[in-house]
C-alpha cells in the first residue's frame, strides 16, 4: 500500500452559522464535525493528517488535540492556498495526498479507499471525486473525453448549454501524487476575479503538463454534502442519525422508531437489546446485550450491562450492572454504580452511590456520597443528608438492612448489618448490627384542641 496523506481545510469563519462557535466545531451526532472526518481518514489508514486553521484556530486545536498536525493560513485565500499552507509537513513525501474539508462529515470510509484505489488503478496524477445530480444547478461540471478521462471542471456560471447538461460535478475532494500536486500548486496564480488562488486550476495544470485525470464517481452524492448554515448542520445530523441507526440495527439491535432514537457515533450496543422511541444515547455510552431501553431515556457516557431494563431516566457518567431495572423518572448522577438485580425506581435521586446487587431503593429518594450494600431496602422519602453546608460526608448502609419510609440519614453515619432504622425517624448517630433505630418525637394527641381553633369559612359551627 502506497503512503496515504491528507490535507483538511478547516480556516474558513463559516459566517453563515452565526455562531460564537467555529462552524467545524458546531455538534455532530456527540462530536466535531471536523472530528468525524479526522475519525474516517483513520479507517483508511491515512499516515500523516494536516488539519489547516485559521479562524478560531486556538479553539480548533484545543478541541482536536496535541496528535494532529496543524498548518495556519492567517489569510484565506483560496482553496490552493490553504493547500499550500500544508507544504512545509507533506512536500518531500512520495504516496496520495488526499484533499478534503472540515465541513463535509458524512463521507464514508468506503467511499475514500474506492477514491483512492481508482487513482492508483488509473497511475493518475490527480483524481476528481464526483457525483451525479438530478438538478446539478450550481455545481462545476466534469467534463471528459471519450476515454473518460477528466479533460476540465467547468463552472455553472461558464459553461454552455451543453456542458450544464452534464449530471457529473464535481465535489470539491481530490486524490493527488502527492509530488505533482506540489508541482502544479506552484503554478496556479489568482487572475480571477475573486483574487484567489482554486484547486480546481490545478487540474487544468496539470491536464496541460500531460498527466492523467480520472475521476471517481459516488455511490451516495448525500456524502458529499457540506455544512454551511444550521439548516444544512440539521440535515447532516438527520443523516447520520439515520445511518447510525441502520448500523446497530444490521447489528442485532432493535430500534422501534429510529425517526425518534438519537444515538451518537461511538455509542456501542449489544445484540437483541431493544430501543424505544424518544432515548438520546450521547457520548461513549456502552449498552449490553438483551436490555430495554426507553422509553425516553436519555443516557451520556453511561456503562450498562446485559439485561438491563431503563426507561424515563436520565443518567449520566455511571455503570450499571446486569439484570437492574432503571426507572420510570429516575435520575442517576455522575459517579454512581448499580450493582446486579438492583431497583432503582420512581423519583428517585442517585449521586456519586453505590448500590449493592439486589438492593431497592424503589421511589421517592436522595442517597448521595453513599454506600448501600447487598440486600438493602430503602423507603420512601429516604434521604442521605450529605453536606453540611462546606462539605459532602458519606453514608454507609451495610448488608440486608433495611430503612423505613421518610428517614434521614445524617451523614456521616453507618447502619450496620441486619439493621433497621424506623419509618419517620432522623438517624445521626451509627447504629449497631441488628439493632433497630427509632429517632422521632413520641406523639401526643391533644383531645378537643381543634375546638379551639378559628374555623375556615364553611365549615360547620
Amino acid at each position: 500500500m502506497s503512503n496515504r496523506y491528507a490535507v483538511v481545510l478547516a480556516a474558513g469563519q463559516g459566517t453563515r452559522m452565526k455562531s460564537k462557535l467555529h462552524k467545524v466545531l458546531h455538534p455532530l451526532c456527540g462530536k466535531p464535525m471536523v472530528q468525524h472526518v479526522l475519525d474516517t481518514l483513520a479507517e483508511v489508514q491515512v499516515h500523516d493528517v494536516v488539519v489547516v486553521v485559521g479562524h478560531e484556530a486556538e479553539a480548533v486545536k484545543s478541541a482536536l488535540g496535541d496528535g494532529i498536525t496543524y498548518a495556519m493560513q492567517a489569510e484565506q485565500l483560496g482553496t490552493a492556498h490553504a493547500v499550500q499552507q500544508a507544504l512545509p509537513h507533506l512536500q518531500d513525501k512520495r504516496g496520495t495526498t488526499l484533499i478534503l474539508y472540515g465541513d463535509v462529515p458524512l463521507l464514508t470510509s468506503d467511499t475514500l479507499t474506492q477514491l483512492i484505489d481508482c487513482h492508483i488503478e488509473q497511475q493518475a496524477a490527480a483524481t476528481v471525486l464526483t457525483a451525479v445530480l438530478p438538478d446539478p444547478t450550481g455545481y462545476g461540471r466534469i467534463i471528459r473525453n471519450e476515454t473518460g478521462e477528466v479533460l476540465r471542471i467547468v463552472e455553472h456560471k461558464d459553461a454552455s448549454e451543453a456542458e450544464r447538461a452534464v449530471q457529473e460535478v464535481n465535489t470539491g475532494i481530490y486524490c493527488f501524487d502527492n509530488e505533482k500536486m506540489w508541482k502544479a500548486l506552484s503554478q496556479v496564480d489568482n487572475d480571477n476575479v475573486q483574487g484567489e488562488y482554486y484547486l480546481t486550476d490545478c487540474i487544468e495544470i496539470l491536464r496541460k503538463a500531460g498527466e492523467k485525470v480520472s475521476a471517481f464517481v459516488m455511490s451516495d452524492p448525500e456524502e458529499s454534502n457540506g455544512v454551511n448554515d444550521r439548516v444544512q448542520l440539521s440535515q447532516a445530523e438527520a443523516s447520520m442519525r439515520r445511518r447510525i441507526c441502520e448500523r446497530h440495527m444490521r447489528n442485532g439491535v432493535t430500534i422501534t422508531d429510529p425517526d425518534h432514537t438519537y444515538i451518537d457515533a461511538d455509542v456501542k450496543i449489544g445484540p437483541d437489546t431493544v430501543i424505544h422511541p424518544g432515548t438520546y444515547l450521547r457520548g461513549r455510552t456502552v449498552i449490553g446485550a438483551d436490555c430495554v431501553i426507553g422509553p425516553q431515556a436519555d443516557l451520556t457516557d453511561m456503562v450498562i450491562a446485559d439485561k438491563v431494563a431503563v426507561s424515563y431516566t436520565v443518567a449520566v457518567g455511571s455503570e450499571i450492572e446486569a439484570e437492574a431495572v432503571i426507572g420510570p423518572f429516575a435520575y442517576i448522577r455522575p459517579g454512581s454504580h448499580i450493582g446486579t438485580s438492583v431497583k432503582i425506581g420512581d423519583f428517585v435521586e442517585l449521586k456519586n452511590a453505590k448500590v449493592g446487587a439486589g438492593s431497592k431503593i424503589p421511589h421517592l429518594s436522595y442517597i448521595g456520597d453513599a454506600e448501600i450494600g447487598q440486600g438493602v431496602n430503602i423507603g420512601c422519602g429516604t434521604v442521605t443528608v450529605n453536606f453540611d453546608g462546606a462539605q459532602k460526608h458519606k453514608t454507609i448502609v451495610d448488608d440486608h438492612s433495611f430503612i423505613g419510609c421518610n428517614a434521614n440519614l445524617v451523614a456521616p453515619v453507618r447502619v450496620g448489618k441486619h439493621a433497621y432504622v424506623a419509618a419517620g425517624s432522623t438517624i445521626n448517630q451509627d447504629v449497631p448490627d441488628e439493632a433497630l433505630a427509632i429517632a422521632r418525637e413520641r406523639q401526643v394527641n391533644k383531645l378537643g384542641y381543634a375546638n379551639k381553633l378559628p374555623r375556615k369559612q364553611g365549615k360547620k359551627q
